[in-house]
């Protein structure tokens, strides 16, 4: 398989960890733990967007491997991280972060290499692109409550 194939596997990946997310209620756990104060329309606004970089990132080489590194900036930061700190409090989305995003972003990785496209300066941008997709809705939710950005 080819990285295009990958990232294909890695947009259905992510959208499985999305269910997964949903259906064991990450938005309180994402409340609770890192304060993040995001509601559901949140959570399917932002992943709807990541679906979208993935299918982006299929198509277009230039983008490919920074979906690569949003999956393994989630799965390490927003999952197994805070698993760890909170002493083993359960993350939503943490089995497929285990079992789908670090697999499957790591894959890509590989696969990039074994085409002779992966150069440290293409690992640190696309690490660069995923840190900055991840953190655009957590900054923006952090700032939407404050008197500046508020629209009533």
């Amino acid at each position: 398989m080819d990285l295009s194939h990958w990232l294909w596997l890695a947009t259905a990946a992510y959208a499985i960890h999305m269910i997964e997310e949903f259906m064991l209620e990450w938005r309180d756990w994402a409340r609770a733990v890192i304060g993040l104060p995001v509601d559901w329309p949140d959570f399917y606004i932002a992943n709807g967007v990541v679906v979208v970089l993935g299918i982006v990132a299929a198509n277009l080489a230039a983008v490919a491997l920074g979906f690569a590194g949003l999956m393994l900036i989630n799965a390490i930061f927003f999952h197994i991280a805070p698993f760890i700190w909170t002493r083993g409090r359960f993350s939503p989305g943490l089995f497929t972060a285990l079992l789908l995003l670090i697999p499957v972003g790591a894959a890509c990785y590989w696969v990039a290499h074994e085409a002779g496209v992966l150069t440290p300066a293409r690992i640190a941008g696309s690490l660069l692109l995923g840190a900055a997709l991840m953190a655009t809705p957590v900054i923006l939710l952090r700032i939407k409550g404050r008197p500046y950005f508020r629209q009533a």
